[in-house]
Parts: structure tokens; C-alpha cells; sequence
């Protein structure tokens, strides 16, 4: 029976949506329905975050054909891919082998050209070819903030393969600060005080990430569906990770550090649309070029975008 942490009912009830919240508890299950499976099968990509062995957290993309994602069991799904050389989910996943036991992870699936998504945290094992993962949650989410973008490609170009290259740092240097303040969409992986792992997706019309700094960020929290399991999250462990992907590029910009949900309505305010602020501080930035085969088409934006001032 799904039930929310001491972090997420603190956040709940700060909100003043402890009630909403319950109602939406309906949406968390145990197991993967039929329909949610056939989704799956459809997808070339996913996101997977968790923490590595220093406790530093990470998010990052796994992309396949369709039915690399599979559920042979409604409580089990397999990944037919891992993490390229130099990806951050490396480190993640380092202690997931059979002997080692399992480590836990958060996933998310998009289908940006229907604006559906959904996500499963559970516990990895890295196979021969892929991710095992025996899944604790499966989690409904509303199709708010997701731009939608068409035309997908997979794109199969040994050059470019050729041509990746890794770049590690400390802090955004101004090419990546330009990439962060024109993104319409990231997606952010925290840890529960358990080691329990979540990723979640977070839209806007671009802008809406703020760059107050080369290691500070913030973001507003917008409506939503009260379960909050990203700041319940937060507010039991700091640590958390961002991957920004380049939708036309086939980069990736991952981003780990510390996050903190803002309360002050005096700040609060002055975005529109925002309930609350989370304030990101990286500790490392890793930029990956072709890190993905897959190129999309330009966003329409989503309707329930706020204005960006």
C-alpha cells in the first residue's frame, strides 16, 4: 500500500494541500498496468537518476529502438541499454551489479509528442545487456508543463559517435549558462534520508529557470499534484542532480549539487505562476556532446506555462 515519507507529508502540510495530497495518493501503485506497459514499449528514452558511491546525486538519459523498455512482469522492468562511457549514471549504477546487490533509482518516461509521462522508482541490477529493475512505485502524472515536440529521429551517426566528447567543471561557464536560461524543460533526480530515489520532469516557457549565479540556480514550483515527492525529497536530503537535454543536439548537461525549497512569499511574488522557489547550488557540471542519437522537432509550448517575465 503506498504511503507518503516524513518529508513529503512536512512539505504537504507546509503547503496547505495535506488533503490534496491524500486524494492523490491514488495515483502511486506497486505494478506496471497493461496500459502503462504498452506505453513503455513505445518510448526510445528514459530518464534514470540516483546517487553514486560519495552520495553526490545524478540524472541522465538511457535511449533505445522502442521495446527497449520492457515489463516481462508487471513489478519488474528491464532497460535494454547502459550508460555510455563518461555518463554520470556510471558511477550510479557501479554498485548494481549481481554480486553487489542492487541500487536504487528514479525513472521517468516522456512521450513529448503526446505530452504523456510517467514514472517508476525502484531498484537496479546491471545485466549482460541493460537495467533490471524490480519496481517499487509506478506513479501517474499530469501532463502539465510538458512541451510538446514531434518528429523524432534516431539518429544513427558513427562520427558523431566518434566525436563525443566529455567536459568536466565546476561551475556553468557562459555558453552553459546561455543553454540553461533558454531550456524549456529539465529533469531533476533527488534521494530520500533511506537512499530511496525519484526523477521527476519540471517545464516552463524558457526563462523560467533563473541563472543567479555560475553555481546557483533557481526555479519556481508550480501547481501540481500535491504529492511533492520531489521536495519531501529535498527536505529530508539536500543532494540533488539535473540533466538538461539538448533536444536538437543530442547533448546533455548534468548538473549535481544541493537544492532548497524558498517559503518567502516576498520572493515567491514576484514570478508568476510560482508557489514556491527551490535554489539549486552545483557542485559539479558535466557536459556531454552526442550524448543522445535522438533529435527532436522545435516545442509548442504548453498551455499551462506560465509568463516569464
Amino acid at each position: 500500500m503506498a504511503t507518503y515519507h516524513s518529508g513529503e507529508i512536512a512539505v504537504q502540510d507546509r503547503a496547505g494541500l495535506g488533503e490534496q495530497a491524500r486524494l492523490s495518493l491514488g495515483g502511486i501503485g506497486e505494478a506496471v498496468p497493461e496500459v502503462a506497459a504498452a506505453f513503455l514499449a513505445e518510448q526510445p528514452m528514459i530518464v534514470v537518476g540516483g546517487a553514486d558511491a560519495s552520495g553526490r546525486v545524478w540524472a541522465s538519459q538511457l535511449t533505445g529502438p522502442p521495446g527497449f523498455l520492457r515489463t516481462p512482469t508487471p513489478r519488474v522492468l528491464t532497460v535494454g541499454a547502459l550508460p555510455s562511457p563518461g555518463d554520470p549514471l556510471e558511477d550510479v549504477l557501479a554498485g548494481a551489479t549481481g554480486h553487489h546487490g542492487s541500487v536504487p533509482v528514479g525513472m521517468i518516461a516522456i512521450e513529448p509528442a503526446t505530452r504523456r509521462r510517467m514514472r517508476i522508482n525502484g531498484r537496479a541490477v546491471v545485466e549482460r545487456d541493460g537495467l533490471r529493475v524490480d519496481i517499487d512505485q509506478v506513479i501517474a502524472n499530469c501532463p502539465k508543463y510538458l512541451q510538446k515536440r514531434d518528429h523524432r529521429v534516431l539518429e544513427h551517426d558513427a562520427e558523431a559517435a566518434v566525436a563525443r566528447t566529455v567536459t568536466d567543471g565546476t561551475a556553468l561557464d557562459a555558453a552553459q549558462r546561455r543553454a540553461v536560461r533558454e531550456a524549456d524543460t529539465f529533469f531533476v533526480a533527488t534521494v530520500s534520508d533511506r537512499g530511496d530515489a525519484d526523477a521527476s520532469h519540471r517545464g516552463g516557457n524558457p526563462g523560467f529557470v533563473q541563472v543567479l549565479s555560475p553555481t546557483l540556480l533557481r526555479w519556481p514550483d508550480y501547481v501540481g499534484n500535491a504529492m511533492f515527492l520531489t521536495l519531501g525529497n529535498l527536505a529530508l536530503n539536500p543532494a540533488a542532480g539535473i540533466v538538461l537535454p539538448g533536444w536538437e543536439t543530442g547533448s546533455a548537461l548534468h548538473l549535481t549539487g544541493t537544492a532548497r525549497t524558498l517559503w518567502d512569499p516576498a520572493e515567491t511574488v514576484r514570478i508568476p505562476g510560482a508557489r514556491r522557489l527551490v535554489e539549486f547550488s552545483i557542485e559539479a557540471v558535466r557536459e556531454i556532446s552526442a550524448a543522445s542519437p535522438l533529435r527532436w522537432s522545435a516545442p509548442a509550448y504548453s498551455r499551462f506555462n506560465p509568463p516569464v517575465r
